[in-house]
C-alpha cells in the first residue's frame, strides 16, 4: 500500500506541471445569415486566458468533409497537443477555433456561401468575443483534406488576412478529384445532385495561383501527406508544393510521412504543423 501511495504521489507531481497549464475547450454558436442557420464551434482557450487580459493568436483550425467542430478534439487530440506544445514553449499560447461546416468544404460553391461565413462571419465574430488579434500577424489557418483544400485556397484568394498556413492532406486535385472522392458528391461542386466538373476547378487552387504569384505577399505554407493516401494527395501535394517552391522556397516546407488518407496521420503531425505556424503567430500581448 506504502508503494502504490508513492506511486500516484510522484505521477500526479509528474503531470501537475502539465495539467497547471492545461487550456479549456468552450462551445459556442452564432446564427449565421450566410447559411441560414446556426454556424457551430469549439474554441480552445490557452491556460491564463480566463485570468488574464492578453490579446492572442487565433489558429483557425479546418476539419475534413464529413467532419464537425468537435472532429479535431475527438479523433485528432488537438486538446493534448495543443496543452502539451504550449507548457512546453514549442509555440506561444494561441486561442485555436475549430468551426464545423459539414460536406462545405469552406467554398462559396453551389448551395451554400461556405467561404463567405468562414471570412465575414465567424472570423469577425471570433474577434469580437474572444480577446484575440485582428489582423494578419494574429491570424493562422490549417486544416486536413477538405480543410486543406479550404487553406490552400484561402490564403492564395486572400494573403492580407493570414500570417501562416498549414495544409495536412489537402484535397487539391488537379484537374478533377478521383472517383472515390467525396468532392463528386459534395453541394459545393454538384448541379442537380450530379458532380460538376468546372464547379470543381472554378473553386481549386489552380484558379486562383496566378493572382497569387503576380502580387507581393508571401504567406508561409506547411503541407504534409501519408504516402499511402489511398486519393493520391501525396502526388498532387508535391505537385502544389513545387508551384509554391519556385516563389517562396525559404517560407514552404512540404512532408511525405507513413500512412493512408487518416487520422492517425493528422494528429502525428499535427504538432510539427503547430510548430511551423507558431513560427509566424503573434505572441500575447496585454
Amino acid at each position: 500500500m506504502m508503494h502504490l501511495r508513492r506511486l500516484i504521489i510522484a505521477l500526479a507531481v509528474m503531470v501537475m506541471p502539465f495539467a497547471a497549464q492545461a487550456g479549456q475547450l468552450v462551445a459556442a454558436s452564432f446564427p449565421s445569415a450566410a447559411l441560414g442557420r446556426d454556424y457551430k464551434l469549439t474554441v480552445y482557450l490557452p491556460d491564463g486566458y480566463e485570468a488574464g487580459k492578453a490579446r492572442y493568436s487565433a489558429l483557425y483550425l479546418l476539419h475534413g468533409a464529413n467532419g464537425d467542430e468537435r472532429e479535431w478534439v475527438e479523433k485528432g487530440n488537438a486538446l493534448t497537443t495543443l496543452n502539451t506544445l504550449i507548457a512546453a514553449g514549442e509555440i506561444p499560447p494561441m486561442v485555436v477555433v475549430m468551426p464545423g461546416h459539414f460536406q462545405g468544404w469552406w467554398s462559396d460553391g453551389n448551395k451554400e456561401k461556405g467561404e463567405t461565413a468562414l471570412l465575414k462571419e465567424v472570423i469577425p465574430y471570433v474577434e469580437k468575443t474572444y480577446r484575440v488579434f485582428g489582423d494578419k500577424g494574429g491570424r493562422l489557418i490549417a486544416g486536413n483534406s477538405a480543410g486543406g483544400f479550404a487553406t490552400i485556397n484561402l490564403i492564395l484568394k486572400n494573403p492580407d488576412m493570414f500570417a501562416a498556413g498549414a495544409a495536412l492532406s489537402p484535397a487539391i486535385y488537379a484537374p478533377l478529384p478521383p472517383e472515390t472522392s467525396s468532392a463528386r458528391k459534395n453541394h459545393p461542386f454538384t448541379i442537380d445532385g450530379k458532380f460538376d466538373a468546372a464547379s470543381w476547378q472554378r473553386l481549386n487552387w489552380p484558379s486562383w495561383f496566378d493572382g497569387y504569384k503576380a502580387q507581393p505577399v508571401r504567406v508561409p505554407l506547411y503541407i504534409n501527406s501519408g504516402d499511402q493516401d489511398r486519393f493520391d494527395i501525396a502526388y498532387h501535394a508535391a505537385v502544389l508544393y513545387q508551384k509554391f517552391r519556385d516563389i517562396q522556397p525559404k517560407i514552404t516546407a512540404f512532408r511525405v510521412v507513413g500512412g493512408d488518407h487518416e487520422w492517425p496521420v493528422w494528429a502525428a503531425t499535427l504538432p510539427e504543423a503547430a510548430r511551423f505556424l507558431g513560427q509566424y503567430a503573434a505572441k500575447p500581448k496585454e
